[in-house]
Formats: structure tokens, sequence, C-alpha cells
């Protein structure tokens, strides 16, 4: 097929390097971090009337008071708790990105970066000095939506050495607001993998995250689920398993995403269990019974061919109520499920938790 892609590899040590600094070595800027996990941010707003730090971690809202009548606006606050969050700066009520910090979350409007506290012992997301996989930039022209889109790609540790192995896909998506780069750079979905592999504790995939937006804006929301399904199936399938060294067969294949993305994976992997036998959503807006008329009308296929269904959302999560629901309409129609109720809320922290959770269950015997 003639699609257009320009690769860029990038070792995933230099991504490491990139988003995660060491922030307290840089004295004067923003965030600084303590050797106590207390946390300095900084901002020179010369004009500035108000400004307040919005930290994801708890209690992360506190307003920022200025260094004298002319110095930046400041606050040291924690010790926050480790883990990868995220903060904006809100000045005169304008939301923004903190001007000094480099790390941003790749969204389709950035207004939030990233502070990444590492653990002792490093948690699931942190880098490890563990073999590493390489995160592959594409853009593609898709002619199902005809426009150029942009693609991330995962191959594991071992992919470019090992030239007579066919690996496994997973289709993994981000929620609304976010794209294709932010299950890596925020996620740390490549470093789950890597850490996950080194353990023994799941096989060796091919990860593909796409940018989920893909109806125009004159389409509206409505349409956005069938236009990605479009190029998922029309463009994105076909260039992933003619470039890459990947299985065709729907057992080697699995989608999953969070929140919007999660709709759009248990939508479509469910009208097309033929094709994805492994199938999630994390607090996922979830279709309705129509949506998966495939599915419900045909429930001894569906549980034939799903080797794992697999849903999980937190209790404090707003799309909780409707993910019972889902779960109600799955039990009254038997489509065989597993279903995993935790404690959290709709964000990055819990996502992360459920792909570590799920990486290791896909692709089993």
């Amino acid at each position: 097929m003639a699609i257009g892609s320009n690769r860029l590899v990038l070792p995933l040590i230099l991504i490491a390097l990139a988003v995660t600094t060491t922030y307290g070595q840089r004295r004067g800027t923003s965030p600084d971090v303590q050797d106590d996990g207390r946390v300095t941010f900084r901002i020179d707003a010369a004009n500035a009337k108000t400004v307040e730090l919005a930290g994801q971690w708890p209690e992360g809202r506190v307003a920022l008071e200025r260094d004298g009548e002319q110095g930046p606006w400041q606050v040291t606050v924690g010790p926050v708790p480790k883990g990868v969050w995220e903060y904006s700066l809100v000045v005169d009520g304008l939301s923004m990105i903190d001007p000094n910090n480099p790390a941003i979350k790749p969204m389709r409007s950035p207004r939030t970066s990233i502070l990444h506290l590492p653990s002792s012992p490093p948690a699931a997301y942190d880098f490890r000095e563990v073999p590493h996989g390489t995160v592959r930039l594409h853009t593609y022209h898709s002619k199902s939506l005809n426009r150029l889109r942009d693609l991330t790609v995962y191959t594991p540790p071992g992919y470019d050495e090992h030239s007579e192995v066919r690996y496994p896909t997973l289709y993994l998506q981000h929620g609304s607001g976010d794209n294709q780069a932010t299950w890596t750079v925020h996620g740390k979905a490549h470093w789950i993998a890597d850490n996950l592999l080194a353990d023994g504790r799941a096989k060796p995939m091919v990860i593909v995250m796409m940018d989920g937006h893909a109806a125009l804006p004159n389409e509206g929301r409505g349409a956005n689920t069938e236009r990605f399904a479009q190029d998922l199936r029309q463009d994105v399938m076909p260039f992933v398993e003619s470039t890459y060294r990947v299985s065709k067969e729907s057992t080697q294949r699995a989608i999953v995403g969070l929140s919007m993305g999660g709709g759009q994976s248990l939508t479509i992997g469910l009208n097309h269990t033929d094709v994805f036998a492994w199938v999630g959503g994390f607090s996922s807006s979830v279709p309705t019974a129509d949506g998966i008329a495939s599915a419900i009308n045909n429930v001894d296929a569906t549980n034939s061919n799903l080797k794992l269904l697999w849903i999980a959302c937190g209790k404090d999560d707003f799309l909780l109520e409707r993910n019972n629901q889902f779960i109600e309409l799955l039990n009254e129609k038997n489509v065989k499920h597993t279903w995993v109720l935790t404690e959290g809320n709709h964000s990055w922290p819990i996502w992360r938790d459920y792909l570590t959770q799920f990486l290791p269950l896909l692709f089993q015997q």
C-alpha cells in the first residue's frame, strides 16, 4: 500500500534523559526537588496579580508568593509522594505549562507539565537498568481519512536482532485531549513493558499507539470512533503488518485504551472478535448496547473468539456508573469478561497501574 513514512528511531535511554530530568541540579529554575522530597516551583510573571500551583498529587493546589516586588513567584510544597505527576501554573486564572520545565505532557492543547519523582526501589513505570526496547515515530498518509497522521510504535528489546521472530501486537489508545505520544512520554508504557519483560512477567510484543482523534471538528464527537476504526482497519493495521514482523492471527492481536480510547477499544474489539482476541478498557467511556450489537447478538462466537475481555475502573471515577451499567449488560448477555474495581479516580496514576496488570495477561496460553 502507498503509505508515506517518516521514521525516527529513538533509543529509549534518550527518552529517559529527555523526559526525566534531575531537577535538583537546576537550582533557581522550576521544579526544584530537594533531598527531603519537597519541591519548589518558580515563575517570572512580573505583571501577574495571582499565581497558583495546580498539582495532581494530594493537596497539590496552593498559591505562589512573590519574592520581593520584582522577584519571581514561588512556593515550596511537600514532601511530594513519589510518582509521575501532572501540574499546571495558573496565572491570573489562565492554566499553563511551567515555562521552565521541558517535560510537557503531550496533548492536543498542551497546558500540563510533568513532575517525575522516581521511587526506590523503582516502580513499574520508572526507568531501570534493564534491556530496553525502541520507540519509533511515523508520519503516514491515511487514505481513509485523506490526511497525514502520526503514529508511535514500541518494539521490544531484541526486535532488530531476532529477525526470525514474529511478534504479537497490542493497539494501545489514549484518552480525550491527549495524543499518540502520551502513553510513552507521560504514561511510561515503554518502561512498563521493558520492566515486565525483564522480570519475566510479560510476553515480548509490539505496541502501536495511534492518534485517537480521527474525526474532523465539523463531524462532531459522535463520528470519532467510526473514523478511528476506519483508519485503524484500513490504514494502520496494514501499515504495521507490512512494516513490522508481527503476526496476523487474531489470537496475536490485542486492543485496549483508557477513557475515550477505552470506548474505542471496546467498540472495535467486541465488534471484531475475529480480529482481536484480547480486548480491554481502562476507565472507559463505554459503548452502548447498540454499539456492540455484533458481540451481544452472537454471544457464542464472541465467547469462543475472545481470550480475554478485561475492564477496570476506579471507585472514585466519574465514569464508574456507566461502567457498572456496561458490566450489567455483559452479565445479562452472558459475555465472558473480567471486571476489576479498584481504588482511585480518572487519572494517569491509575492507568499506569492498569497497564502493569494488563500486559502480563496478554498472549498467554
